[in-house]
């Protein structure tokens, strides 16, 4: 059984500090300042308690009285509950009996995720030379925030980057998966956050588990991914569907010039008229993503998406509103073959893979990866990788779920050899004479 108790360290002639120590088996005993001092003079051996000959010492007694109490209690909670108690978990406890709040505690993990939203606008984004996190990073960082802030109240502790070790790594993911029913995708990402706000913490000095370094995310399979996206003959559908409503041909025009530029919907939704451009008469868009921070440019050769742009564009509409509309849209145009996918499920709160008319699992995410599917193959892969923004070939054929094609590059050089071949002028070929034969 657990026993909590005070003791001093010393017999100078002036105040001490008083000691907590937590026994909790042979040879296992933590100990730290309890923030209460007392002269050694002071001090009863009997009662391990300051003597009641003051007021002052009146109250230290009392007030240690009620730790000892709090500490004790928190002791049997951690050990039913598998908790780690050690130094920290004491001087946790300590604050919570006394509602000491250390905000600016640096090795608390908390405090980090906190930190770093704080300075969003001035931390340098890796592998560019700008500074500054966008409004989408910052964003993911204060949800992470939520989640560990949710997980301290199921676990009763306040997380400290020491604390961080295999078994919490274990632990947490877990309860990721099997209380939150988080996909695959989602609690991959909260590890991978975890794992950078560690390091982080490192590079100013704040000691972390050395287990930090060995976190690992992860995200579903190629095959378990169910990707949704229109064909060139379900845009030919939906671009003549007699549809219903002002809203909806809004949304189809979104979704017939998204299909065919192929940018993520944020960067979709905020073109205006005045990112057209013509050259040698014909029709660019002028886009800077906003995840990557790449300027890049997107030629329309589509005649009925340069006729919208160009006589007919679409007002500005949010993300939900645009997602809500297009399923009518699709719907209208006959988009409903059973397809596989993860649809919302108001029960659970969570994605249920099950099989749905098609028109209700596309969203504005399908513009992007209808392109680069359409167009796979029919355009060489560096040309709609430089389109995408994907830094690199493999990351594009895993986000269309393609596998490599080892013979691509192969075909692409025959074909482009023969048009050069035939481009050539004439070879003059000597012939022999039959006569000197």
């Amino acid at each position: 059984m657990a026993t909590v108790n005070f003791r001093i360290r010393s017999k100078a002639n002036k105040p001490v500090s008083i000691f907590i120590y937590v026994s909790l088996e042979e040879g296992n005993v933590i100990s730290t300042p309890s923030g209460f001092t007392v002269h050694p003079k002071d001090w009863s051996k009997a009662t391990k308690r300051p003597k009641q000959n003051s007021v002052p010492n009146k109250k230290t007694f009392s007030k240690l009285n009620r730790l000892q109490e709090f500490v004790y209690n928190a002791v049997n909670d951690a050990q039913a509950a598998g908790q780690l108690i050690d130094v920290n978990w004491l001087k946790e406890n300590i604050d919570k009996c006394f509602s000491r709040v250390k905000k600016t505690d640096q090795s608390l993990l908390t405090n980090h995720i906190q930190y770093i939203i704080d300075n969003a606008n001035t931390r340098k984004i890796k592998g560019s030379n700008k500074i500054g996190l966008s409004e989408r990073r910052v964003t993911g960082y204060k949800s992470f925030k939520k989640t560990i802030e949710d997980y301290q109240k199921v676990i009763k502790s306040k997380i400290h980057f020491q604390d961080i070790n295999k078994a919490f790594i274990d632990r947490f993911t877990n309860w990721l998966f099997n209380t939150k029913n988080y996909s695959t995708n989602y609690a991959g990402k909260i590890l991978d956050n975890l794992k950078t706000v560690c390091l982080d913490a490192e590079k100013l000095d704040i000691k972390i588990n050395d287990y930090a370094h060995k976190i690992e995310g992860f995200k579903e399979q190629n095959e378990d991914r169910y990707i949704q996206t229109l064909s060139f003959e379900e845009l030919n559908q939906i671009s003549t569907a007699k549809l219903e409503t002002p809203a909806q041909d809004n949304a189809r025009k979104w979704l017939l010039i998204g299909c065919e530029i192929g940018q993520r919907a944020s960067d979709l939704l905020r073109l205006t008229p005045d990112d057209l451009r013509y050259k040698n008469n014909r029709l660019y868009i002028d886009i800077e993503q906003k995840k990557t921070g790449k300027f890049i440019t997107v030629g329309v050769v589509n005649t009925h998406v340069k006729n919208i742009v160009e006589n007919d564009f679409p007002y500005k509409i949010s993300q939900q509103k645009l997602n809500k509309h297009i399923k009518d849209v699709c719907k209208l145009a006959k988009i409903e073959d059973e397809v596989q996918g993860k649809k919302y499920d108001a029960k659970t709160k969570r994605k249920k893979l099950d099989f749905y008319p098609k028109y209700e699992l596309i969203t504005s995410h399908s513009f992007r990866r209808s392109f680069a599917t359409n167009y796979y193959k029919k355009i060489p892969t560096p040309v709609l990788i430089g389109i995408t923004g994907h830094s690199k070939e493999s990351l594009f054929l895993e986000y269309i779920n393609k596998r490599e094609d080892k013979d691509l590059n192969a075909d692409l050089f025959m074909q482009f050899y023969e048009t050069i071949k035939d481009d050539r002028e004439p070879e003059m070929k000597v012939i022999k004479n039959a006569s000197n034969q």
